[in-house]
């Protein structure tokens, strides 16, 4: 697999989901392991691999289910990342970087990214929301 990309390159796997779903999505959720349940919630479903889309990589990571769901959650159009790339996985940081850049030449203006994380506050309760 490459480890540099072009802008031409985007466009293709942009092109690629385009062509595989009639949604545009203007959302980009990258979901963490503690919430990659929610991409079941999400409506008028297009699921597709990530081994389908052109330059994507494949994630190596237990429990991840390495796709993208893209319809409709809360009336919103989203494109959900089942599955991330880490750095530590041996990809390098075009590849890490390569569906954000894809979700952005989708039209995608907002993302949100989750994970799993602890904290020292004593406040701090299971499923809680923090800016990190």
């Amino acid at each position: 697999m490459a480890n540099h990309f072009s802008l031409s390159n985007y466009d293709e796997a942009a092109n690629y989901l385009r062509a595989h779903t009639h949604h545009r999505p203007t959302i980009g959720l990258i979901l963490g392991s503690g919430l990659s349940g929610l991409a079941a919630r999400i409506e008028d479903a297009t699921v597709i691999p990530y081994a389908d889309i052109p330059f994507f990589p494949v994630s190596t990571v237990a429990g991840h289910a390495g796709r993208l769901v893209i319809g409709t959650l809360a009336g919103a159009t989203v494109c959900a990342m089942q599955g991330r790339f880490h750095y530590y996985e041996g990809y390098s940081m075009q590849q890490v970087t390569l569906p954000v850049r894809v979700m952005q030449r989708l039209g995608i203006d907002t993302l949100i990214v989750t994970n799993a994380a602890g904290g020292l506050n004593p406040s701090f309760a299971v499923g809680d929301i923090m800016l990190i």
